[in-house]
C-alpha cells in the first residue's frame, strides 16, 4: 500500500552556530533571506533559534492562526502544540495579540468556523491540523480566496483538488515503521519464543497520517504473517476514539480479544488508544512483561505503562521541534519570503493527485526504558516528578530515571 511517498532532499551545508544568524540575500527582488544555520534540525527545547527569526517576524504583517483538532485522540495538543506554538511565536518577536492557537474539540464546524473568523480578524497565515482531510480541503479553499496562506501542520490535506500548501510533520511512515520494528524486537524477548498471535489495531481511516503509520508496521509485519513466524489474530477497525464514542479502540480491542482468546499480543498506534486497552488486560490478571502492546506521543500514561512493563514502548515525536519549524516557515510566508531549502527539507506526495508537497520532516524516536532517560528526561518533554510519581518511582529508580 503505497499511500504517499516521502524523500529527504539535501540540506544546504550551513554551519550551525550558538547564535543563529539570518542574513538578507544581495538580490532584494529574490525576497528571500538567506539562512546562516537555520535549517530543519536548528531547533532545540530553549526555542533559541527563533530569535534569528526576529528580522524576519519585522518584516511582515497581520496574524498566524493555528488550528488544533481535539484535546482526545492525544494529550499533545493541550499540553505541548499549543504552549510551544506561542513559545516559538514569542522567541520570534511576534507578537502575542498576532499568534492565535485554537483548538476545534472534535467538530469540523468549529474548525471551518474558526478558520473563517481567523480570516476575517486578519490571519494572513493558517496552520491547520483537520482530522479530516474534506475539513482541510474546505478551509484551504477559503484561506485561498482571501488570499491567506496555508501550511499543513501534523497532517497531510488529501485530495484530487488538494494544493501543495507546504506540510510540516514527523516522517509518519518511518513513525509507523518504528512502531512494526519495536514491537517485533519487544515480541521476542516478552513472550519467550511463543509464537506472536497478534491483534493490530489502527487509526482513524480519515486520518492521512494513521494510513502512513499502517503503511509503516503493515510494511514490517507483513512479511512476518505471510511466512507463518507470526500470526495475524485480528485486524481491527480503525479509531483515535480511546473509550467513546464508538466505534472506539477498547470495544474494539474487547470484541478481537473475546474472538481470538488466544491472542498474546497487539500493536497499537497510539498511547491515548493504548491506555485504556492496558486498563482491561490488568483486569483480566495479564502480568508485566508477557503482553506485548506499542504507542505513539509519549504521553505521561504512555510513559509509565513502559515502566511499569505493560507497554514496548511508544514513538516519540518532540513537538517543540515542530511547533517551531512550522512558526518559522509561517513568519517567512507572512513577511512574503520564500523559505529556505535548509528549513523545508523534503517533499511529499498527495497520494490522490500525486502532486510533490514541499515539506518539513522532522525525525521520530522510539522510547523504551533504555532511552527514556536521554530522550524524554533530557528535553524535559514530561517532568520527572510526574512521570516518577507515587508507584512509578520504584520503575525510575530501577531504569536509572
Amino acid at each position: 500500500m503505497n499511500l504517499l511517498r516521502t524523500s529527504k532532499v539535501g540540506i544546504a551545508a550551513l554551519a550551525v552556530s550558538a547564535s543563529v544568524g539570518i542574513a538578507a540575500t544581495a538580490s532584494s527582488s529574490a525576497k528571500t533571506l538567506a539562512p546562516r544555520g537555520i535549517s530543519a534540525s536548528s531547533f532545540t527545547n530553549d526555542f533559541s533559534a527563533m530569535k534569528a527569526l526576529k528580522p524576519i517576524a519585522a518584516a511582515g504583517s497581520g496574524k498566524i492562526a493555528a488550528i488544533l483538532p481535539d484535546t482526545t485522540s492525544s494529550t499533545r495538543y493541550v499540553e505541548f502544540d499549543a504552549p510551544d506554538l506561542k513559545k516559538a511565536a514569542a522567541m520570534a518577536g511576534l507578537a502575542s495579540s498576532n499568534m492565535i492557537v485554537q483548538n476545534a474539540n472534535g467538530s469540523d464546524t468549529t474548525f471551518i468556523t474558526d478558520a473563517k473568523a481567523d480570516i476575517s480578524n486578519g490571519a494572513k497565515v493558517l496552520l491547520i491540523d483537520p482530522e479530516d482531510s474534506g475539513t482541510g480541503l474546505t478551509v484551504s479553499a477559503s484561506a485561498a480566496s482571501h488570499g491567506v496562506k496555508v501550511i499543513n501542520y501534523d497532517r497531510l490535506v488529501t485530495g484530487a483538488n488538494a494544493p501543495a500548501n507546504p506540510y510540516v510533520s514527523f516522517n509518519n511512515v518511518t513513525v509507523g515503521k518504528l512502531i512494526g520494528k519495536g514491537f517485533v524486537q519487544c515480541a521476542a524477548t516478552w513472550l519467550k519464543g511463543k509464537k506472536p498471535n497478534v491483534i493490530v489495531m489502527h487509526g482513524a481511516p480519515t486520518d492521512n497520517n494513521a494510513l502512513l503509520f499502517s503503511q509503516g508496521y503493515m510494511g514490517v509485519l507483513n512479511p512476518l504473517f505471510k511466512s507463518g513466524k507470526y500470526t495475524l489474530a485480528a485486524n481491527t477497525a480503525g479509531t483515535w476514539n480511546p473509550t467513546s464514542p464508538a466505534p472506539d479502540a477498547l470495544d474494539l480491542f474487547k470484541a478481537a480479544y473475546t474472538a481470538h482468546p488466544s491472542a498474546n499480543s497487539a500493536l497499537i498506534p497510539n498511547d491515548e488508544n493504548g491506555a485504556p486497552i492496558i486498563t482491561y488486560l490488568q483486569s483480566r490478571g495479564v502480568k508485566p512483561y508477557t503482553f506485548p502492546t506499542t504507542g505513539q506521543d509519549a504521553t505521561l500514561t504512555g510513559l509509565d505503562n513502559i515502566l511499569s512493563g505493560y507497554q514496548c514502548g511508544t514513538v516519540y515525536k518532540a513537538v517543540y521541534k515542530e511547533a517551531q519549524a512550522s512558526v518559522a516557515l509561517a513568519l517567512y510566508l507572512r513577511a512574503g519570503k520564500k523559505a529556505p531549502a535548509s528549513l523545508l527539507n523534503g517533499k511529499t506526495e498527495n497520494p490522490l493527485n500525486h502532486k510533490m508537497v514541499p515539506s518539513v520532516l522532522l525525525p521520530p524516536v522510539w522510547v523504551t526504558t533504555k532511552n527514556m532517560k536521554s530522550t524524554i528526561v533530557a528535553d524535559k518533554f514530561v517532568p520527572t516528578k510526574q512521570l516518577c510519581a507515587k508507584t512509578y518511582a520504584k520503575y525510575c529508580k530501577k531504569f536509572g530515571i
